[in-house]
């Protein structure tokens, strides 16, 4: 079993190696923000394949940091976009 969760992490490596490039390359912010996210929430499976392989559960609890600081940059970019362009908060309740 440790055998396979290592070729899952290291599967997900190669994944966030690809995910990287496109964090590089986005042609937009919200493309840029996206890879991010996916950068954390990779990094979060990878550590926590890591965790339970190497028996250190330690790494559970970076990977549970890893993840909520994942969901407070997808919260501060949208803040930050909502802040920038105004319009994108209106909504027509009625």
């Amino acid at each position: 079993m440790t055998t396979l969760q290592l070729a899952l992490a290291l599967f997900l490596l190669l994944l966030l190696a690809a995910g990287l490039w496109r964090l590089r390359r986005g042609p937009t912010a919200a493309d840029r923000m996206l890879s991010a996210q996916l950068f954390g929430t990779t990094a979060a499976a990878i550590l926590l394949l890591l965790a339970e392989a190497l028996a250190l559960p330690a790494l559970r609890d970076v990977a549970l940091v890893l993840a909520l600081l994942a969901v407070i940059a997808v919260v501060a970019f949208i803040a930050s976009v909502k802040s920038a362009r105004p319009e994108l908060g209106e909504t027509d309740d009625g």
